[in-house]
């Protein structure tokens, strides 16, 4: 098993070589290694995700964190953690969630402008600064090479600014943020216009955007890092929801001709389970 500063290494070369990788997100254990044994190369985690595994609208910072350190030890990969505002609207408060996502095996995580005022649905410009600045300054007080992703949410809650979300991007690059994210952009086109006026690495989420977009024409419009946030999570609850609708309305069960094969979720659960017991063995 890997050690946390060779996964760290890990992530920061795919954000370097050239073209856009996939960083698909799990939302447990099981899914954290089926995607692995696939060949992924990186995991991230969702927030929405967890919530739907609680059963809840919200999830905490702990919460998060929890489901951080199942997914690290479920995979032998680098992971990045969604951890929305970080807990805080302080800079310095919210800037410990980095230091807590590391702890708990992450190399990578995100800070977000989303305040959790739903009549204040975003930072001040000013205030979301000083947020990245302290989550930056965390970041490289660690002992590997952390990647800092910060994130610009205005897209996501009635705020289709283009040029707010450029200068709030722009400001959080040289704050100190690695990677630039902004969820909601939909089109090629409104994502290049974001993506050529930044220097550092892109991620884009493909949950919220035309589902047409590949991997190719993403790259070209300069995305580096595409993730897909709680897509995967919603797709599934979906269909379970389709099962017991069959089941509920019409007392049918066609649904289990479409189950997943039982060995070939053992066979990855077996090699994820194979790096565990590997990893005491492994300096972090």
């Amino acid at each position: 098993m890997r050690t946390q500063l060779e996964k760290a290494n890990a992530f920061r070369a795919l954000h370097e070589r050239p073209g856009a990788f996939i960083i698909p997100n799990p939302w447990d254990a099981g899914t954290a290694r089926i995607l692995a044994a696939m060949g992924f190369e990186a995991l991230a985690t969702t927030s929405l995700g967890v919530a739907n595994t609680l059963g809840s609208a919200t999830v905490s910072l702990a919460e998060i964190i929890d489901n951080c350190r199942v997914i690290c030890a479920a995979a032998d990969l680098p992971v990045n953690a969604d951890l929305e505002n970080c807990g805080a609207d302080d800079p310095k408060t919210a800037s410990h969630a980095i230091r807590l996502a590391a702890e708990a095996g992450c190399v990578g995580g995100s800070i977000e402008d989303k305040t959790t005022d739903v009549s204040h649905p975003i930072y001040d410009f000013t205030l979301a600064v000083e947020r990245v600045q302290a989550a930056a300054e965390v970041a490289r007080s660690l002992p590997f090479p952390f990647t800092l992703t910060a994130r610009a949410e205005n897209f996501l809650y009635g705020r289709k600014d283009v040029d707010d979300t450029i200068k709030r991007l722009q400001a959080f690059e040289a704050a100190g943020a690695d990677v630039l994210y902004a969820p909601g952009l939909y089109d090629l086109a409104t994502i290049k216009t974001v993506t050529s006026a930044l220097k550092k690495p892109f991620n884009h989420v493909m949950g919220f955007a035309d589902p047409t977009l590949t991997v190719p024409r993403l790259s070209e419009a300069g995305v580096k890092r595409i993730s897909v946030g709680g897509a995967m999570a919603r797709v599934a609850l979906a269909a379970f929801v389709k099962c017991a609708r069959e089941m509920k309305d019409q007392g049918a069960f066609t649904y289990v001709r479409e189950m997943a094969q039982m060995k070939d979720v053992r066979e990855a659960f077996a090699k994820g389970a194979a790096s565990k017991a590997a990893a005491p063995n492994a300096a972090s």
